[in-house]
């Protein structure tokens, strides 16, 4: 795999690094050429100074023949402007982009972008995941389709609990995955009763997350 990196921060070196030890053909751009200067130190002649938005230096850096264009700079923008040009003008078969601010995510993924990366975001969930049963909350964000990987946790007195699953009012663009129990991986049928302390896995589309939460008695 031919991968071009664009932002030489920690998330950028890391990245680049961890590939390299993979054997993957890596190229990093920074365009601080101090920045640049110490990074061609610490990884070698993979590090390119310049503008990652920059269309010259795209191509100078082989966009052409790359696998996957990875935007990881601290602005949005910047970010957004690289995977744009990746996959509109050189047909980059995969961009990835980090998202700084999460509220721009819905704007990447309506511009085409593949996949983003939002820490805010992945930090935000995690802190959620320790409200509590009863509580929905969503693991990842699939950009083909607009769909989303949902887990609810069940209170003992939501109003699921103790129902079959083909009493629950799904919305039609829902599927349940998974149910959680204990040690045990349940794959959820029609006649499968939920019970209070299960977590419940679902596939929904972006925008039936309110009646999943209706559904299921969620907050």
């Amino acid at each position: 795999m031919y991968a071009i990196i664009v932002g030489g921060g920690k998330i950028g070196y890391y990245l680049t690094r961890t590939l390299l030890d993979n054997g993957h053909e890596v190229l990093l751009i920074e365009k601080n050429e101090d920045r640049a200067h110490r990074l061609d130190e610490a990884l070698g002649d993979v590090v390119v100074h310049g503008n990652g938005t920059d269309i010259r230096v795209l191509e100078r850096s082989g966009i052409t023949r790359a696998d996957v264009m990875v935007a990881v700079t601290g602005f949005d923008e910047d970010n957004l402007v690289v995977c744009q040009v990746a996959k509109r003008k050189f047909g980059t078969r995969r961009v990835i982009a980090r998202v700084n601010n999460p509220l721009n995510e819905d704007t990447f993924r309506m511009l085409g972008i593949d996949a983003t990366v939002s820490s805010t975001r992945i930090i935000y969930n995690l802190l959620e995941e320790e409200v509590g049963s009863n509580t929905l909350v969503c693991l990842a964000t699939l950009s083909r389709g607009r769909l989303e990987i949902i887990e609810v946790g069940l209170a003992n007195d939501s109003p699921a609990a103790g129902k079959a699953v083909k009493e629950l009012r799904l919305p039609i663009d829902c599927v349940l995955m998974s149910v959680l129990r204990g040690d045990e991986i349940i794959v959820p049928r029609g006649d499968t009763v939920l019970e209070g302390g299960d977590a419940i896995v679902a596939l929904v589309r972006q925008g039936g997350q309110g009646a999943l939460r209706a559904a299921l008695g969620a907050s």
